[in-house]
């Protein structure tokens, strides 16, 4: 078991309840659980680096490379059908045609069936790619289900321990258990987060209309806001996309806007700008502000600039997913102890 829980917890109790059978099979209960936690969690970070990263760009790039395939097919058939009274033998090289010899047509038409041999081959690996990104979010959910029983067991014995002791163990024991109680929570919904993130871009987008004021009015009606901070908003349009990925997208940089706002008098405003093939957002606030250093790593997975109590260091990194998914861009401008203000361009579907 983690020595310094180990050690807290009974500095906390009595004689009498450092000597009792129960607690003891609990301290073995945690220490178990703590043991299945480390094992597991090594292997579901190696299973999600690889699927969210290297299997999603290379599905990506093969998909791209596809479509340009194409492309390319589409023109030599029409160059083909233009100079389709031409006769080329297949032995002879690129370099020795003359644009306007007899034989062009066929030297097109030998390579536009290369290019179709290479375009079946891609979509065989496309199709394995697709198996094995599947496999893995299964594997993920598994893992990720394993991870949380053990939480979910210390949970439930700290607050049996907390209720069936509650004359016993003294107001520090107490803080203590509410404390592990709290980290345990924590660590859930970072299997949660982590889980999610792995997941984004591996359907395909579902496309209906989003009222985003109706959203963000969700969001709001959810999220406590403090007295203090003023929030501001314009007339928000209705745009194709996917309810759940927006809000996860709002909500996170909203989140942050509130957790990061120290002024006495806070606000946070949300703009938009309607673009040609895009939707421009910003969302500003006047908060603690943002070395120009940090600027891109922030939106890598675990990277933290506070250590927040909230933060998993996980929510930019999901908003930057969920912008790339709607083929669109994340970028901001911020100023130490003077404010910040995240960008972000979501295509028009």
């Amino acid at each position: 078991m983690n020595s310094l829980l180990k050690r807290q917890i009974r500095k906390f109790l009595s004689e009498d309840l450092k000597n009792n059978k129960d607690l003891t099979a609990f301290f073995n209960a945690v220490d178990l659980s703590y043991n299945n936690f480390e094992d597991q969690s090594r292997m579901i970070q190696r299973a999600l680096t690889i699927s969210s990263e290297e299997l999603y760009t290379a599905n990506r790039k093969l998909q791209n490379e596809t479509e340009e395939q194409k492309e390319i097919i589409e023109k030599l058939k029409n160059v083909i059908n233009t100079l389709k009274f031409y006769n080329l033998n297949e032995n002879e090289k690129p370099e020795n045609i003359e644009l306007t010899g007899a034989n062009l047509a066929d030297f097109i038409d030998h390579k536009t069936k290369e290019i179709v041999e290479m375009n079946k081959q891609k979509q065989s690996l496309l199709n394995e790619l697709s198996i094995q990104n599947q496999e893995l979010s299964d594997y993920a959910h598994m893992v990720s289900h394993d991870l949380k029983s053990p939480l979910r067991s210390m949970h439930a014995l700290t607050t049996w321990l907390a209720e069936d002791y509650k004359d016993v163990v003294d107001a520090n024991g107490k803080k203590t258990l509410d404390l592990l109680r709290n980290n345990v929570e924590k660590m859930d919904r970072l299997i949660s987060d982590i889980l999610d993130y792995s997941t984004i871009g591996k359907n395909q987008i579902q496309v209906y209309d989003v009222d985003l004021n109706k959203l963000i009015n969700d969001i709001l009606e959810i999220t406590p806001i403090p007295q203090h901070i003023h929030f501001n908003k314009v007339n928000l349009p209705i745009i194709k996309g996917d309810k759940h990925r927006l809000k996860q997208l709002f909500n996170n940089l909203i989140s942050n806007a509130l957790k990061y706002n120290d002024k006495p008098k806070g606000y946070i405003e949300i703009n938009v700008e309607n673009q040609t093939d895009y939707w421009k957002f910003s969302i500003k606030d006047n908060g603690k502000g943002i070395e120009k250093a940090y600027f891109n790593k922030i939106f890598k997975t675990f990277i933290k600039l506070e250590c927040h109590s909230e933060s998993a260091g996980i929510g930019l990194s999901i908003v930057k997913k969920i912008v790339e998914l709607y083929k669109g861009k994340i970028w901001l401008e911020s100023q130490v102890n003077i404010g910040t203000t995240f960008y972000f361009t979501l295509k028009k579907l």
